[in-house]
């Protein structure tokens, strides 16, 4: 991954000066390199490790909202799973907040933001954290994922910088979803396989059509409430039906 082209100068006031031009370059590059990642994890991965060159933060994650319990999907330190994993048994925290409220959460410095628990605070403490940003990843009005970036120092993320997290995570979610969708599509073809073989199986042992065999299928995986694709799975292993 290459380094995010922001250049630091002078200005005014020894402020820091944006190559918006650069920046915009850096992102096409991104996004060439997302479409060419495949799986979601991989994509997850190449999102954080760009937002450590982007950002210049110390460390950046992913957490995959799905289901009841959220998981972490990918992360640069392991600090930051046990920042996750602390909000997500406690169900509060800013990164919940996020979720919650499908709005960025900003905390420029852990050590005076008094909004989250204390467990929360004390942990991140302890881990050297001082500013935290939380950007959630919508896709059809639903919370899919959370982009969090750290640093160990307060008010590390000006307003450009924040500029950039929120254009990296438009791009994240586009990318994440894609890699989503295309494993959804993987899964399901690879289903429709498994169990055109155990029907051949059924069909060929018991002189069944191809009708039957599927409906003995069904049957079996209401019976014994297992998906359809692992009886089939079984069935091919095993040349026998579940018991």
């Amino acid at each position: 991954m290459v380094a995010c082209g922001r250049q630091i100068g002078s200005g005014v006031g020894g402020r820091r000066v944006v190559d918006r031009r650069a920046v915009a370059d850096e992102f096409a590059r991104l996004a060439t390199e997302l479409h060419d990642v495949g799986g979601v994890e991989e994509t997850a991965d190449a999102v954080v490790e760009f937002a450590l060159h982007a950002l210049h933060c110390t460390c950046a994650g992913v957490l995959m909202v799905s289901g009841r319990h959220p998981q972490v999907l990918a992360s640069t330190d392991p600090r930051i799973a046990k920042l996750y994993h602390l909000q997500v048994e406690a169900d509060e925290g800013p990164v919940i907040a996020a979720i919650r409220k499908e709005s960025t959460v900003v905390i420029d410095d852990v050590a005076t933001d008094t909004r989250w628990p204390a467990a929360w605070i004390a942990q991140a403490r302890a881990e050297d954290i001082r500013t935290v940003v939380h950007l959630p990843l919508i896709v059809g009005a639903r919370v899919t994922a959370v982009l969090s970036l750290f640093s160990d120092r307060p008010h590390a993320f000006d307003a450009d910088d924040l500029a950039v997290a929120h254009i990296l995570a438009r791009h994240a979610t586009v990318a994440i979803a894609n890699a989503r969708q295309e494993a959804t599509m993987a899964r399901a073809i690879d289903a429709r396989k498994l169990v055109g073989q155990a029907m051949g199986i059924l069909m060929e042992r018991y002189d069944l059509d191809g009708g039957h065999a599927f409906e003995v299928l069904k049957r079996y995986s209401q019976q014994h409430n297992r998906k359809l694709r692992d009886v089939a799975q079984e069935l091919i292993d095993t040349r026998r039906l579940p018991h």
